[in-house]
């Protein structure tokens, strides 16, 4: 056992030794590489990556009533870096023939040729790969759920092309992350979880579409569908009544879970960013309703910030 051991540790100092030679050789095209990796993952727009997280939090929060286990809290922090930056892959894999027509996103790695498909999908696979293998450590009806989250998140990109409600598909695959944070935490998925999981999606279905009237003149032309083209004028007046909706779900799920006074100073300080953000979007100047998705961020901060609050409170009375 003993030899085996020193046989093990000669080969990894070897390994490493020869690893690191190679990319003193070749440090260059490395670090250029990686720079190129970083963009496709969007790793310079790390809003994706709140916007993902806060809702997981929501759930994980309420879920272990305000004291989540350590191991689950990293697992799914986790999750949510690599899930999203291997949808973003999908999702520029999925569109690389129309970013390039799109002025927003024409200089992204696939659509400019910088990356490879076949890169992109080495990325993206080992990306799933390593979040399946973070998952495998929580009980069965999450890795159960997680199988669910990686056809989610693969199916997503396509439905542009299909339907006018990909940011309903988008909120399933940025929301399953709820019911797998009940089933890791508590070992069940109650009702709760699933009115959560209906809260972001509509959330979703806002920043979203937000996002889509950005470039809603470009996907006319190129074909893509989207609910800002669905919505066409009615955009704002729809945006207005599902960001009720999400408020009026919340309010839901804070009677449900018997949440305090700090819960609900949080929901009203979040509608605020509501009405703000409308107020961006409402002459539909491209770069303002970019603004107003990007607010979002301060909107899921908010709800969190109210529900770990509340839970630090009562649990102090």
């Amino acid at each position: 056992m003993v030899a085996y051991t020193r046989v093990l540790q000669t080969f990894s100092i070897v390994v490493y030794h020869n690893l690191l030679r190679a990319y003193k050789l070749h440090e260059p095209f490395v670090r250029e590489r990686l720079g190129q990796y970083a963009l496709l993952i969007r790793l310079d727009r790390p809003v994706g990556i709140f916007l993902l997280l806060w809702p997981t939090l929501w759930g994980l929060w309420v879920a272990a009533k305000g004291f989540p286990n350590v191991d689950v809290f990293i697992v799914f922090v986790l999750g949510v870096i690599l899930m999203r930056s291997a949808g973003c892959v999908l999702n520029d894999i999925a569109d690389q023939r129309f970013d390039a027509h799109v002025a927003r996103t024409q200089t992204r790695p696939l659509a400019s040729g910088k990356v490879s498909s076949i890169e992109a999908l080495i990325v993206a696979g080992s990306l799933i790969f390593i979040a399946l293998l973070l998952v495998l450590t929580m009980n069965p009806l999450t890795v159960q759920l997680a199988f669910v989250a990686v056809i989610l998140a693969s199916v997503y990109p396509f439905m542009k092309r299909y339907t006018y409600l990909p940011q309903f598909f988008l909120g399933l695959a940025f929301g399953w992350s709820i019911p797998m944070a009940f089933a890791a935490q508590t070992g069940t998925v109650p009702q709760i979880a699933w009115l959560l999981l209906i809260a972001n999606v509509l959330w979703s279905v806002v920043y979203d579409t937000m996002y889509a009237m950005v470039d809603r003149e470009d996907d006319l032309k190129i074909g893509i569908k989207s609910t800002a083209i669905l919505f066409d004028d009615a955009d704002r007046v729809i945006i207005a009544i599902i960001q009720t909706l999400v408020l009026i779900t919340l309010i839901m799920l804070g009677r449900q879970a018997q949440l305090g006074i700090s819960y609900f100073i949080g929901l009203t300080i979040a509608s605020g960013f509501f009405i703000y953000q409308l107020s961006l979007i409402w002459h539909r100047k491209p770069d303002l309703c970019m603004k107003a998705f990007l607010n979002n961020n301060w909107f899921g901060m908010t709800v969190f910030i109210g529900l770990f609050l509340d839970f630090i409170i009562n649990n102090n009375v």
